[in-house]
């Protein structure tokens, strides 16, 4: 306001509009309507005016508001639509009824409407094990990029085991593609046969951000062999440290440079493979080799064996778009799960415990079609189901 009035006293003492505007930083135009505001309303006219609409497009009286507040604490169950209809048949012809999409907009500014809470874990990573025999525990990546022939390539898949340092899998691939790993894997069971565990990172294949407790395909075939699944914290690499710095070592010998084709690149891993397994001497390992430490799995690889649920009421499989189908009711469940046997046993009227293999995932309400997941469903098992 200062400003404005040491504006409007030069303007009267003749100073020009012009070079006062350019003075003060402002157009003309500015300038004008600062001086037929001072004309018009005197020194008021000068301070600063609220810059809140003269009307508002969606405001509605507030008798009409009240009203269907009013009919909503009334019927607490009752949504906009059913609201509206009771308006239009209770108020005046004369009185214009709002639309619906106003309607639930009072009913959520005055905090009458519940908002449904989103099921989504997040990734918080498993108990880990030590791994102290060979085979007790694998540990898996997926990422290393080389440039060929300005094409990107990966060798997506590396398998080390935790105990002997046994470089087991290495392909070079394109990619982004989830069946590539389900057949390097399942080459690779039926070559050493089936670890107790795998440990890798959250992020794909091996988990899904969007699946129910992270997991993917890949995971739940995983479960399918009997095979445990170790998750690493997000943002902790520290936590499957050797494996990582396995990598190192893989950029640095076998991929600069790369070679000049797919089959080149493919002689240069497989060269590292035979050096880093059989010549390399390891530190951790006394300076042995892991060839020398290394033994096959006593478990070997037969194929996926039927899950029984001999504890639970009934086994239900999943349909292809992932939802649980029981009586007549379609409850979402998990596509990462789709095609599987899950088991159910009834815990209460009308509230359902499922579970897949040896985990429990959480209760089904079959009023609500709703599922609610249990906390950890990697921790201490619930059941002793076979």
């Amino acid at each position: 306001m200062d400003e404005r009035m040491r504006f409007v006293i030069r303007l009267n003492d003749g100073e020009s509009m012009a070079a006062l505007c350019r003075e003060f930083g402002i157009s003309r135009k500015t300038g004008y309507k600062i001086f037929e505001r001072y004309e018009e309303c005197g020194l008021e006219g000068l301070s600063d005016r609220t810059r809140r609409p003269f009307r508002y497009a969606n405001q509605l009286p507030e008798p009409i508001e009240a009203a269907i507040v009013a009919a909503r604490r009334e019927k607490p169950h009752w949504g906009a639509r059913k609201i509206r209809e009771r308006l239009l048949r209770r108020l005046p012809h004369a009185v214009k009824v709002p639309a619906c999409s106003t309607i639930h907009a009072v009913l959520d500014r005055h905090g009458l409407v519940s908002r449904a809470r989103r099921s989504r874990t997040h990734a918080e990573g498993t108990p880990l094990s030590a791994g102290l025999a060979p085979n007790d525990l694998w540990a898996t990546d997926y990422k290393g990029e080389f440039m060929l022939a300005d094409k990107r390539y990966c060798y997506p898949l590396t398998v080390t085991d935790h105990a002997s340092r046994y470089l087991l899998l290495c392909e070079a691939m394109e990619s982004n593609a989830e069946k590539p790993a389900f057949t390097a894997f399942e080459r690779l069971f039926r070559e050493r046969g089936l670890p107790r565990a795998i440990r890798s990172d959250n992020g794909v294949p091996f988990a899904s951000p969007n699946g129910l407790f992270n997991l993917s395909k890949l995971a739940v075939w995983w479960l399918r062999l009997g095979i445990g699944i170790e998750r690493i914290k997000p943002g902790h690499p520290q936590q499957n440290g050797r494996h990582e710095r396995m990598h190192l070592t893989l950029k640095k010998e076998a991929t600069r440079p790369a070679g000049a084709n797919i089959l080149q690149q493919q002689a240069k891993f497989d060269a590292f493979i035979e050096e880093f397994n059989s010549e390399r001497p390891h530190e951790a390992l006394a300076m042995k080799c892991p060839a020398e430490v290394y033994t096959p799995s006593p478990r070997p690889y037969h194929g996926i064996p039927e899950p029984h649920y001999p504890f639970h009421d009934r086994t239900v499989m999943v349909t292809s778009c992932g939802r649980l189908c029981l009586y007549r009711k379609k409850i979402n469940l998990s596509t990462s799960l789709a095609g599987q046997a899950v088991g159910v046993r009834e815990v209460d009227e009308g509230i359902w415990l499922v579970s897949f293999m040896d985990y429990d995932l959480g209760y089904i309400d079959l009023e609500e079609k709703t599922l609610q997941p249990l906390d950890n469903p990697f921790g201490p098992k619930v059941l002793p189901m076979s």
